[in-house]
């Protein structure tokens, strides 16, 4: 009777374990759907700050401000993409520790859940012998 209970509860402990672990691979996939777009706003700005160094420094630039064309400084357009090219790379390099982490977590958790699955194992072998 005393094994039947520990096995109960062993299985309760696993239900838990993979709930956590369930939980875990959705953060994960989350991580890299906010990182794939981050990735390409990084493209798409990088591309713009090239396409603003081919321009002459007189030439007019305009942002987009609502539904309004507002005419910018080329200095400061420059500055603007430069400054979220950093903001962008500080991001992602913020989600891929982050993303690290998650793995890393994920990996115990699978390996926690390895060993519980064994001990249920063994417990459901010994009771079918007696």
């Amino acid at each position: 009777m005393a094994s039947s209970a520990a096995l109960r509860e062993l299985q309760r402990d696993l239900e838990n374990k993979a709930n956590d672990l369930s939980k875990l691979q959705k953060d994960i996939s989350k991580n890299h759907q906010i990182r794939k777009k981050y990735t390409i706003q990084l493209g798409e700005n990088e591309l713009v700050l090239k396409e603003l160094d081919l321009l002459n420094e007189d030439a007019n630039v305009y942002k987009l401000i609502g539904p309004v064309l507002v005419k910018q400084d080329m200095a400061e357009a420059r500055a603007n993409v430069k400054k979220r090219i950093d903001y962008i790379s500080a991001e992602l390099k913020r989600l891929d520790s982050t993303l690290q982490d998650l793995e890393e977590k994920q990996n115990s958790k699978k390996e926690t859940i390895m060993k519980l699955q064994q001990k249920i194992q063994s417990l459901q072998a010994g009771k079918g012998k007696a």
